[in-house]
């Protein structure tokens, strides 16, 4: 039962990670019905970004763990919203209007070149951090098994859980939230309405970009290690998890983002580690039978 628990807490935490790239997917395919395949490069982009920062202020002398850490969230999110922001504007937007395969394209050249950046800028070797969120608290010991919740571990929860509270304000309580669901139903309705769909498009890639990174931030101070090609691996589980949860849904991405954290911990923790994405896969594929739009997904209806 410990060991049980002990994994069921470890799953919780990458899922949290997951889930909040995952929302990145999840908008822009929502709005403009785009899978933003560079999304994962740009998350790889945001925890590059909450490295440099820690060292840079490290060399300064701020070395205050709370104030460093609530520096370097702004400073990675203003840094990679203006990467989510130039990736739009530069890639995406000229191609708005084109056929539905070119923007996809894009998308995946787009995540070439920003692995590519990132590798000669900083190298292809690991970048390591030292901890900077130490420290747990033990809930219950059975045998020789200790259940320990660390203190980073609490953290990235409580960042997911407040993120998404903000979020969920954000999409239902404001003129912007209620913009991108007005581009989601019909673009061109809302543009006649008076939404300026162009500019609500951006900020979705702005919103989308700083969610990669705080997730980014988060996996950095709990994994401690990061390179050019974190981007492809964990944006691709994120997308499975969008998927999963269901393309275009909100809780749906944060759903799919714990249920492939869950199944990836615990297929490690009671299984051979080498197979645990196949089982996140499989389990993927045996859902969308299923449930063809995913958990929480709605049917598309096809306007005539």
């Amino acid at each position: 039962m410990a060991y049980f628990l002990q994994q069921l807490i470890n799953g919780v935490t990458l899922g949290s990670i997951y889930g909040l790239i995952a929302i990145g997917y999840t908008m822009v395919y929502g709005i403009i019905g785009m899978i933003n395949f560079a999304h994962g490069d740009v998350f790889m982009v945001g925890a590059f970004i909450a490295l440099i920062a820690f060292l840079a202020l490290t060399a300064i002398g701020i070395t205050a763990v709370p104030l460093a850490l609530l520096l370097v969230l702004i400073i990675a999110m203003v840094l990679t919203a203006v990467w989510g922001w130039t990736v739009e504007r530069v890639a995406y937007r000229p191609l708005r209007e084109s056929f539905r395969l070119a923007p996809l394209i894009t998308a995946i050249g787009m995540s070439i070149v920003l692995q590519n950046f990132i590798q000669i800028a900083q190298g292809a070797r690991v970048k390591p951090l030292q901890p900077i969120v130490t420290g747990g608290y033990e809930l219950f010991h059975q045998g020789s098994f200790s259940v320990i919740v660390s203190n980073i571990q609490i953290l990235i929860v409580a960042t997911t859980v407040l993120v998404m509270g903000a979020f969920w304000l954000l999409i239902n309580r404001t003129a912007l939230g209620r913009a991108q669901r007005a581009c989601e139903q019909d673009r061109l309705m809302a543009a006649l309405s008076g939404v300026d769909v162009d500019r609500t498009i951006s900020l979705t890639f702005v919103l989308g970009a700083g969610l990669a990174a705080v997730a980014g931030l988060l996996y950095l101070l709990y994994y401690g290690v990061i390179d050019f090609f974190i981007g492809f691996v964990v944006g691709i589980k994120a997308f499975t998890a969008a998927v999963f949860g269901g393309i275009g849904s909100i809780p749906g991405a944060m759903l799919g983002g714990l249920i492939i954290g869950l199944i990836e911990t615990f297929w490690s923790a009671y299984f051979t580690i080498e197979y645990k994405d196949v089982a996140a896969f499989s389990m993927l594929a045996i859902v969308l039978i299923f449930f063809p739009t995913g958990l929480l997904g709605r049917p598309e209806v096809e306007k005539v």
